[in-house]
C-alpha cells in the first residue's frame, strides 16, 4: 500500500493547464506535431468539428479546409507562416458532415527549450454566425446603394457634417446636372442662389436639422446650367452607434412642374370664379336694370303726358322740366346697367375707329380740359370692326374721364389702336382683332383695386362723383361685341385700359337707302292699337300715350289675353313687352304671324335678347322709350306697305 499514490495527491501544472483546455468548449484547441498532424484534441474542437478524439489524432489538419484551399496549398502556407512566428485568419473549414463554417485561426509554433521546432498550438473560433450576419448586413448595404444610385427621380446624397457632399446618386446628376466627380468635395451650397447664400439659408437648413432632427423645406435652387428649379428639400442628420454626428441624408426632389401645374389650377380656379362672380353680377343687375326701366318708363311717360297738357305755368313747367331731365339720368344709369349686363341692343355697322377718334377730338378735349394733353397714335391703315359706333364713343368717353380723374394735376392721354391675331391663347376666341387702346400717366391703381375695377357701382372717387358704372359698361359692350376689356395699372405709373374688338369679316358695306320724305303723323290718327304689358304702371303709361297720340287702345296684361283680345276685335297694330311670363312677346308675335299675317307687331324691349322664329326680324322699340320715340316707331311700321 505505501508504494500506491493516493488518489486524493494534489494535481500537477501539466495536469491543470490539461484539464483546463479540455473544459473549454467555445474554442477548438488541439496540438499539431510539425508535419500538421493532429496531437491532441479538446472538447471544443470536438463539438466545433464533429469528429471523436480516436477518429481524428493522427489525422492530417487539412481535412478540414474546403478543397479549394487544399488544392491551393493553404494547409502548407498556414504552417510554413506559423513556423515564422504566428499565423492568424479567418476562412471556410469543413465540419464531419461536410458541412461548412466561418472560422477565426490562431497557429502558434511550439519549441523546445532549445528553440527546435517541435509542434504548433491551434485555436479556432467559430464565427458562423456573426460572418451571415455581417454578408447579410453587406448585401442588404449593397442593395440599399444600388437601390439609392438607381433612383433618378430624387436627388438623394450625403454630405459630411460641414455640409460637404460626400456621394452622389443618379437622380442628383439628372435633377442637378452635375457629375459625381464635379460635385463630390463640394458645398452643398453650390445649389442656393446667391441671395440664400448671403442670407445663410444653407447654414440654418444644417442647423435646424441637427437642432430638430429633420428640415424640410421648399424653394428655389439652381443647376449646373444655371437654370432654376422649385425643389422639395428633406435634410436628415445622420449619427454613429455612439451618437456622434457623421453627416446628413439628403432627399431633393424637383417638384417645378406641380408646382406650376398647381398655380395653373389656382389660376384657372379664379379665373372661374371671377368669371361666375362677374356673370352673376350681370344677372343682378340686369334684373335691376329691367325693373327700373319698367319704373322709369311709367315716371318719362306720364311726366311728358303731363308736360302736354299743363298751361305754361312758370311755377310748374321748370318742376316738370327738372323731373323728365331726371328721369332721363335714370334713363342712362340703366342703359350702363343693361351694357354691363351686356343685355343692351346693340346696333352693329362697320366702324373706322381711326375715323371715330378723330370724329370725337373736341368732345374729348372739351371732357378732359385744358390741363390733360391728348396724344393719338394710329397706324395708316386700320381695317373696320363690327360694333355700335354709339357705345364705342360712350366706352371712349368714359375710358378719358377715368383718366382725366387719376391726372390731378394733369398729364398726358395717349389714344392708339394696333392690330393683333390670337391663335388660342385662353383669353380669346381665335382670330383678328384690333385694340384701342387708352393709356394715362396718373395715379394708377394697386392690385386690389384693380381686381374690382370692373365690378358694377365699384368706385374709388368721392360720394356723388360717380356710379361705379362706367368700366363696367365698357366691359359689358366689349364683350357683348366678342371682344374684352382689358386693364394694366400699378400705383403710381399710370393706367392703360385696352378695349379688344373683332375685325369684321366677310361683312358687306352698307347699301345707302334712298333719301324719302319722312311720313306725317296724320296716320297715327284713328289707329285700333293692342297694348301688351304684365306690368301696370308700364301698360298704363303706354296706353296713355297711344291715346295722347290719337290713338284707340285695347290693353292686354299677357300674352294669352291678347290672343283673347284679338279674337273679339280688330286692330290695326299690336305694341307688346318682351319680358313677359308664360308667353314672351317673341312668341305671341309668331302666334300672330301664323293666324293674322298682315297684322303688324312692335316688340319693346330693354334687352339685347336673340329671337328666334319669325319674330327675329319684328321691329323693335327700345325701352324705357318717350312719346316721339313711340310716333317714331308706329309711323315707320305702319307705312311700309
Amino acid at each position: 500500500m505505501q508504494g500506491m499514490a493516493s488518489s486524493n495527491a494534489p494535481l500537477g501544472v501539466d495536469d491543470r493547464y490539461r484539464l483546463l483546455i479540455d473544459a473549454v468548449t467555445d474554442y477548438a484547441i488541439y496540438m499539431l506535431n510539425v508535419d500538421g498532424r493532429i496531437a491532441s484534441w479538446n472538447a471544443g474542437a470536438k463539438r466545433f468539428k464533429g469528429y471523436e478524439e480516436a477518429e481524428i489524432i493522427g489525422e492530417h489538419f487539412s481535412r478540414f479546409y474546403t478543397a479549394e484551399d487544399r488544392a491551393a496549398g493553404m494547409p502548407q502556407r498556414t504552417l510554413d507562416q506559423a513556423a515564422g512566428g504566428r499565423f492568424e485568419g479567418e476562412g471556410w473549414r469543413v465540419r464531419k458532415d461536410g458541412s461548412r463554417f466561418w472560422c477565426h485561426v490562431v497557429v502558434d509554433p511550439i519549441r523546445s527549450p532549445e528553440g527546435n521546432l517541435i509542434g504548433f498550438a491551434k485555436i479556432t473560433r467559430d464565427l458562423t454566425e456573426r460572418k451571415l450576419a455581417e454578408e447579410s448586413l453587406k448585401q442588404s448595404e449593397q442593395q440599399f446603394r444600388l437601390l439609392v444610385q438607381s433612383v433618378t427621380d430624387y436627388a438623394i446624397y450625403m454630405l459630411d457634417p460641414t455640409g460637404i457632399v460626400t456621394n452622389w446618386n443618379a437622380g442628383a446628376q439628372r435633377i442637378k446636372g452635375y457629375r459625381p466627380e464635379e460635385i463630390i468635395g463640394q458645398h452643398y451650397s453650390l445649389f442656393f442662389s446667391e441671395e440664400d447664400r448671403q442670407n445663410g439659408t444653407p447654414q440654418r437648413g444644417l442647423a435646424t436639422a441637427l437642432r430638430d432632427g429633420r428640415f424640410e423645406s421648399q424653394g428655389w435652387r439652381i443647376r449646373k446650367d444655371g437654370s432654376r428649379f422649385w425643389a422639395n428639400v428633406v435634410l436628415d442628420p445622420i449619427r454613429s452607434d455612439t451618437g456622434a454626428l457623421v453627416g446628413f441624408a439628403k432627399v431633393t426632389r424637383d417638384i417645378t412642374e406641380s408646382v406650376e401645374a398647381q398655380r395653373a389650377l389656382e389660376k384657372t380656379r379664379e379665373a372661374l370664379f371671377q368669371a361666375q362672380k362677374m356673370e352673376s353680377l350681370g344677372r343682378l343687375t340686369g334684373g335691376i336694370a329691367h325693373d327700373f326701366n319698367n319704373l322709369l318708363m311709367a315716371v318719362v311717360g306720364g311726366l311728358e303726358i303731363v308736360r302736354r297738357r299743363v298751361d305754361d305755368d312758370p311755377r310748374v313747367v321748370p318742376l316738370l322740366d327738372n323731373a323728365i331731365q331726371g328721369a332721363q339720368r335714370g334713363i342712362s344709369l340703366s342703359q350702363r346697367m343693361l351694357a354691363y349686363a351686356r343685355r343692351q341692343e346693340l346696333h352693329l355697322e362697320l366702324v373706322d375707329l381711326s375715323a371715330l377718334v378723330r370724329g370725337m377730338a373736341d368732345l374729348l378735349r372739351q371732357s378732359l380740359g385744358p390741363r390733360i394733353e391728348i396724344d393719338t397714335r394710329f397706324p395708316l391703315s386700320l381695317k373696320p370692326v363690327l360694333a355700335d359706333a354709339n357705345q364705342i364713343e360712350l366706352a371712349l368717353l368714359n375710358l378719358a374721364v377715368n383718366a382725366r380723374d387719376a391726372m390731378s394735376n394733369g398729364g398726358t392721354v395717349t389714344i392708339s389702336a394696333r392690330e393683333h391675331r390670337f391663335d388660342d391663347d385662353g383669353l380669346f376666341e381665335p382670330g383678328d382683332y384690333v385694340c384701342l387702346a387708352l393709356t394715362d400717366d396718373g395715379s394708377g391703381m394697386d392690385e386690389a383695386t384693380l381686381a374690382q375695377a370692373m365690378e358694377p357701382f365699384f368706385t374709388t372717387k368721392g360720394v356723388g362723383k360717380g356710379t361705379g358704372l362706367g368700366l363696367s359698361m365698357v366691359h359689358g359692350l366689349a364683350a357683348q361685341s366678342g371682344g374684352r376689356l382689358l386693364l394694366k395699372s400699378e400705383k403710381g405709373h399710370g393706367t392703360t385700359a385696352e378695349l379688344w374688338l373683332p375685325l369684321a369679316v366677310n361683312v358687306p358695306a352698307p347699301i345707302e337707302a334712298e333719301s324719302t320724305q319722312p311720313p306725317q303723323p296724320q296716320c297715327l290718327m284713328a289707329l285700333k292699337v293692342l297694348a301688351v304689358d304684365d306690368d301696370p304702371l308700364v301698360l298704363m303709361t303706354t296706353a296713355a300715350m297711344l291715346e295722347e297720340l290719337g290713338c284707340e287702345v285695347i290693353e292686354a296684361s299677357s300674352g294669352e289675353q291678347a290672343l283673347t283680345a284679338l279674337t273679339q276685335h280688330p286692330v290695326d297694330l299690336v305694341v307688346t313687352d318682351q319680358a313677359m311670363p308664360h308667353m314672351t312677346g317673341a312668341q305671341l308675335a309668331d302666334f300672330i304671324r301664323n293666324r293674322y299675317p298682315q297684322l303688324p307687331v312692335i316688340l319693346a324691349t330693354g334687352y339685347a335678347d336673340k329671337l328666334g322664329g319669325q319674330a327675329g326680324g319684328l321691329p323693335r322699340l327700345g325701352k324705357p322709350f318717350d312719346m316721339n320715340a313711340l310716333a317714331e316707331k308706329i309711323i315707320a311700321v305702319m307705312s311700309q306697305p
